[in-house]
């Protein structure tokens, strides 16, 4: 028998779970409509195509029936703008980082359309997670130098293309600028703390999990994968990283912006 202590800590785990499940609503909706639409007959309707016009339907689901709020429509929409961009960046010819092999209607040049939910997905659990275990921070630096830290995040990107990636630097300024910022949650009635940080790791492992999955099922293509697929290289955990950050604090800027109204 387990000492009551331990029970607690393992239903708060078991919990702790359930809600982070729940918080990947749309993300984990998102990868089953992409696995299924390899399977299903779609007849003449292009495989991306479908994924995209499903993943609408999905947002207006959510929304409607109150899972996702219009604020956090908003910032989501506004991710999945940012990761549209990008997307047409690094999946152009000149560029080449990355392909979508598949036809498609809804597109914009070499992008479908369906692309930018995968990024929206990401924003979308933060803002899930952030409700559901009542998240808050704890340590927060002075907004402004998270902005142009985001900035230059989002930048280098594009720029790493023409000089140096500069994600040597990024990473650890990252790290000095949220060295004393923990973010906080609440999965049953305790409130525990986690590095924000270690939060960011974390969170690009599985999405880097998820894009593997995803070049699986035929999502998109690297270089590497043409004639068969392989696993996606570690060192797009660090991309990840990079680009949760920016996710997070459009978020984060929502939910503290909100709370400061409400005080007002």
């Amino acid at each position: 028998m387990l000492q009551t202590p331990y029970r607690e800590y393992v239903w708060e785990f078991i919990v702790f779970g359930v809600k982070e499940a729940r918080a990947c609503i749309f993300a984990g909706s998102f990868f089953v409509l992409l696995f299924a639409s390899n399977y299903i007959p779609l007849f003449d309707f292009a495989r991306y195509d479908f994924i995209f016009v499903a993943a609408v339907l999905l947002q207006i689901i959510l929304f409607l029936t109150k899972v996702e709020t219009w604020d956090e429509i908003k910032v989501i929409f506004l991710f999945h703008v940012l990761g549209t961009a990008l997307e047409l960046f690094k999946t152009h010819p000149t560029v080449g980082s990355w392909t979508y092999p598949e036809e498609a209607f809804f597109k914009i040049a070499t992008v479908p359309l369906f692309a930018g939910f995968m990024y929206a997905a990401v924003g979308s659990y933060f803002a899930q997670a952030w409700r559901i275990l009542k998240a808050d921070l704890e340590g927060v630096p002075n907004y402004f130098a998270i902005l142009v830290l985001s900035i230059l995040i989002y930048l280098n990107f594009f720029t790493n293309f023409f000089i140096p990636d500069l994600r040597l630097i990024l990473i650890p300024a990252v790290f000095l600028l949220f060295a004393r910022t923990d973010i906080t949650f609440v999965a049953t009635n305790v409130r525990r703390k986690m590095p924000l940080p270690l939060a960011f790791c974390l969170v690009a492992f599985f999405i880097w999990l998820a894009e593997n999955i995803s070049t699986f099922y035929g999502a998109w293509q690297y270089p590497d994968q043409i004639h068969v697929w392989t696993v996606v290289s570690t060192n797009k955990i660090t991309s990840w990283f990079l680009l949760v950050i920016i996710s997070f604090i459009l978020v984060a800027y929502l939910k503290h912006y909100k709370k400061d109204v409400l005080k007002k």
